[in-house]
C-alpha cells in the first residue's frame, strides 16, 4: 500500500475537522483510523443517562457547519452525536475512515521522511503527516481503590454505561461527583432505591440558563440572513467575557463568580449538613466549574446519602469508608472522569533517535502552541497539552489548530521539502512563557484539579483568552522549524 498524505487518528471533534478541512483544501489523500464502529469521540463514548454539553449548542459545533435546529440551548449527548454523524455525512468522510481499527504505536523512519503507523491487528500504514484527534478526554480513570475487583455486584464507569442494567429499585454507590457524576445522578436518584455518593471534594456549581428552542427560533435560524450567526457570535462573547473571574485568583471579578456560585448553593440547599458537605474550601475556577439545575435538589432526596470519608476498600457487598463504616451496594458506579495528563496514550509513538512521547511527557506533557513537538516532525495533536479551556469553546481551539496545522503542511509543500520539525529552543522558550502566564491565576490556587499534574505543573489548560490563541495561531513562525530535505 503506497504512503497516504496524511493519516488523522480519531472520528470526534478533532479529528473530523481536521479531514473536512483537508477535503476543503482539496486534499483527498488522507485515511481516519478509529478504534469504534462510529464517529463521535467522547460523545460516542459517554451515553450515560443525562449526558449533554455544558457550552451552548450553537457554539459547540464547527463555525462552517451551523445547525439552525438545535433542539434546546445545551444539546444533550445524541443530539450531539447526530450532528457529528451529519457532518461525516455531508463531507463524504465515512469512504476515508477506517472503524474497529485501534493504533499500536508510530515510527517516524528519519531515512524516508514517512511515518509508520501499526494496529492493533499489525497492519502497518504509511503516511507524510499523523495528526492525532485523540483530546484530552478520551481514556476512562479508575481510582485505585483496594478490593475493587471482588465485588460481586453490577460495576461500570460513567464512559461504559451498561444500558441493560435495570437500577430501579437497586442500592446504587457512585464513586466522585465530577461533571459526568452531575449529569447522571439526578438521573439515577429517580430510579434507585438508595443512591450513596462518595465525595472527594465539592465543586463549585451555577445554575443552567437552558432551554427548549421554539419553532420560530429554529425558523429565524433558518431563514432570516445573519441571525444565528450574530447569536453564535453574542454567545461566544458571553463566555469569553467570563474568563476575567479566572485571570486573578484574588479581586473584583474573582469575588462576583464566588458570590454568584455561593448564592446558588445557599439557595438550592436548605439542610446545613449537606450545605457543609457542599461547600467548597477554594476559590472558584480552580477546579472545573460544574452547571446543573438538578444537581442540588438530586442529592436533598430523602433515598440520597453524600459521604465525605475515604473510600478504604471495596468489599464483594459494598463500600468501607475509612472510618470503618461498611455502605451495602447492588451496583457501584465510577464516575471519576478521564486519565487527562496522557494526551495520546494507550498509543505509543516514537520520533527522532527512537525518542518515545510518552516517556518524553513523563513529567508533564508540552507542545508548541499545543500542537507541535520537539523530535517528532510532522506530527501534530489536536486539542494537546494547554488547550483545555474552562470558559469558552473548545471547538474554537480546534478550528484554529486545524488552520495552522495546514499551514504547516502547505509551507512543506512549497519548500519541496521531506519534514518540517519545531526547535527544541522555540518549544522551551514558548512553553516558559507559557507557564509565566498562569502565575496569579485561579489555577495555581492551592487546589487539586485535572489540569495540573502530580507534580503541580499545568498541562492542560490555556491561561488566556481565547481571541489571544487566535492572534498566535494565525500564522506559523517558520523560523521556530526545521525543515528537512526530500531523501534522494
Amino acid at each position: 500500500m503506497a504512503p497516504v498524505k496524511v493519516c488523522v487518528i480519531g472520528t470526534g471533534f478533532a479529528g473530523l475537522c481536521m479531514a473536512i478541512q483537508l477535503k476543503r483544501q482539496g486534499i483527498e489523500d488522507f485515511v481516519i483510523l478509529d478504534k469504534a464502529e462510529q464517529v463521535g469521540g467522547t460523545w460516542r463514548e459517554n451515553s450515560y443517562p443525562g449526558a449533554g454539553c455544558d457550552v451552548p449548542s450553537h457554539l459547540y459545533s464547527y463555525s462552517f457547519e451551523l445547525k439552525p435546529d438545535w433542539t434546546r440551548r445545551f444539546a444533550k449527548q445524541s443530539e450531539i452525536v447526530d450532528y457529528i454523524e451529519h457532518c461525516a455525512r455531508k463531507y463524504d468522510l465515512y469512504r476515508h475512515i477506517r472503524f474497529k481499527t485501534e493504533v499500536a504505536e508510530a515510527r517516524f523512519d528519519e531515512a524516508r521522511g514517512l511515518w509508520s503507523v501499526t494496529t492493533k491487528a499489525g497492519e502497518v500504514i504509511e503516511a507524510a503527516f499523523v495528526v492525532s484527534g485523540l483530546g484530552q478526554l478520551s481514556r476512562p480513570q479508575f481510582p485505585r481503590i483496594p478490593g475493587m475487583e471482588r465485588f460481586k455486584g453490577k460495576a461500570f464507569h460513567s464512559a461504559h454505561w451498561d444500558h441493560g442494567y435495570d437500577l430501579s429499585g437497586k442500592r446504587v454507590a457512585v464513586i466522585g461527583s465530577g461533571a459526568s457524576a452531575v449529569q447522571f445522578v439526578p438521573e439515577v436518584q429517580k430510579l434507585a432505591k438508595r443512591l450513596t455518593l462518595f465525595q472527594r471534594s465539592p465543586a463549585w456549581m451555577i445554575s443552567k440558563d437552558d432551554r427548549v428552542f421554539s419553532p420560530l427560533w429554529k425558523a429565524l435560524c433558518r431563514h432570516l440572513p445573519g441571525f444565528q450567526r450574530a447569536y453564535r457570535n453574542y454567545t461566544y462573547l458571553l463566555l469569553e467575557s467570563r474568563f476575567v473571574s479566572f485571570r486573578r485568583a484574588k479581586g473584583f471579578f474573582a469575588w462576583l463568580a464566588t458570590k454568584q456560585c455561593q448564592s446558588f448553593l445557599d439557595k438550592s440547599v436548605t439542610d446545613p449538613a449537606l450545605k457543609a458537605k457542599l461547600q467548597p474550601d477554594f476559590p472558584v475556577g480552580c477546579k472545573r466549574i460544574l452547571i446543573s439545575n438538578d444537581w442540588y435538589p438530586a442529592l436533598s432526596q430523602a433515598n440520597v446519602e453524600v459521604v465525605t470519608d475515604g473510600v478504604r476498600e471495596i468489599t464483594e457487598t459494598g463500600v468501607v469508608t475509612t472510618d470503618g463504616r461498611t455502605v451495602e451496594a447492588d451496583c457501584l458506579i465510577y464516575g471519576t472522569g478521564f486519565e487527562t495528563q496522557s494526551f495520546i496514550a494507550p498509543m505509543k509513538v516514537w520520533g527522532r533517535q527512537g525518542a518515545e512521547l510518552n516517556e518524553r511527557w513523563r513529567n508533564g506533557a508540552e507542545a508548541h502552541k499545543g500542537v507541535a513537538i520537539a523530535g517528532f516532525p510532522n506530527f501534530f495533536v489536536l486539542y494537546g497539552p494547554n488547550t483545555n479551556l474552562g470558559h469558552n469553546s473548545i471547538i474554537f481551539m480546534i478550528e484554529r489548530q486545524v488552520g495552522y496545522i495546514l499551514k504547516c503542511m502547505k509551507e512543506v509543500a512549497r519548500r519541496q521539502a521531506a519534514t518540517l520539525d519545531v526547535t527544541p529552543d522555540a518549544m522551551s522558550d514558548y512553553n516558559s512563557r507559557l507557564q509565566q502566564d498562569f502565575e496569579g491565576t485561579v489555577w495555581t490556587a492551592n487546589c487539586s484539579s485535572w489540569y495540573r499534574n502530580a507534580a503541580g505543573r499545568i498541562t492542560n489548560n490555556w491561561p488566556g483568552f481565547t481571541v489571544g490563541y487566535w492572534w498566535m495561531m494565525r500564522e506559523p513562525d517558520f523560523k521556530d522549524f526545521r525543515f528537512d530535505p526530500k531523501p534522494r
